[in-house]
């Protein structure tokens, strides 16, 4: 049997190629969603920002060569300092520029910039993993509980835990007021997800997951619009582009557990194209989750050998 393909080695030569890039001529693309909250696109994972007059809050920072950028589009719209910045897990497209925001925003005792997540990530912080001290732009102000809320420019802002989602360290970040909701990469509408097993994530754990945000979206008229889900990468979404992602990833695992139960090993798996019917959906040219490489995940996520 051909060996599964480790998706953590995948991951890490995909960071590689993307830092290497060029991001000289890289802009930062702003989206308004609602009441002071939008989307920042550039390089790396998509950025959810709100303004107001306490400052700014960022969530994910991107690859490092994108920080000086993403602060100046944040300062276009508001010209408050950078005094919260979450993220959603650990993977370097979301925390590149952690460390150069931090080195970027104030570090007064009157308005320090607080970087927080899930205590997981800070478990599996690039330097800690090392052995070494976390970097200055390590999310030091952790949680553990189910979630954390706190307020920031007069709205509640609520960080929840997705335990073995996309990863183990997962946060799902809530602006009660504004209705938009930031998912990080439990939710990539443009590919097939990447369930990195090797850092604590599951396929159960990022349908429950999926499942979970769906609870905290409503929809609007005729399904369209409502709650703002701003994904990982990809688009600006609602609750209906959520749902025929959740559904597709729950019918692809049926399929590859019921063949798993008739005995079926990889090669038989992807013999019988589980995907097939979703392919021109959610593979594109440069996909970074290829059909085998997400029927491969579910494959050995759902105990296969």
């Amino acid at each position: 049997m051909k060996k599964i393909i480790l998706a953590a080695a995948g991951f890490a030569a995909f960071v590689l190629t993307a830092q290497q890039q060029n991001f000289d001529n890289v802009q930062i693309t702003v989206q308004p969603i609602r009441d002071h909250t939008y989307m920042l696109v550039g390089a790396g994972g998509n950025v959810t920002l709100q303004t107001g007059p306490e400052g700014l809050l960022m969530v994910d920072s991107e690859f490092a060569p994108m920080a000086a950028k993403l602060l100046a589009a944040a300062h276009k719209l508001s010209p408050g300092p950078l005094r919260y910045l979450i993220n959603t897990h650990v993977h370097p497209d979301h925390i590149g520029g952690n460390d150069a925001l931090a080195r970027l925003s104030p570090r007064s005792p009157i308005e320090p910039l607080v970087i927080m997540a899930q205590e997981n990530v800070l478990k599996r912080w690039p330097a800690a993993a090392a052995g070494a001290q976390p970097d200055f732009g390590a999310p030091i102000s952790q949680y553990f509980t189910p979630f954390r809320d706190f307020r920031f420019n007069d709205e509640a802002v609520i960080l929840y835990h997705e335990p073995n989602a996309h990863t183990d360290g997962d946060s799902v970040v809530l602006f009660r007021r504004s209705d938009v909701i930031a998912t990080g990469d439990i939710f990539t509408p443009q590919g097939y997800p990447f369930i990195d097993l090797a850092q604590g994530g599951s396929v159960q754990g990022e349908i429950n997951a999926l499942g979970h945000i769906l609870d905290l979206a409503v929809p609007g008229h005729t399904e369209e619009g409502g709650t703002y889900i701003v994904p990982g990468h990809g688009r600006l979404c609602d609750e209906a582009d959520l749902v025929e992602y959740r559904d597709m990833i729950v019918i692809v695992r049926d399929r590859i557990q019921d063949l798993l139960k008739k005995g079926r090993n990889l090669e038989q798996v992807k013999a019988a194209k589980p995907t097939l019917d979703y392919d021109a959906r959610f593979i594109e040219k440069d996909s970074f989750v290829t059909t085998d490489r997400f029927v491969e995940i579910m494959y050995k996520g759902l105990g296969g050998k």
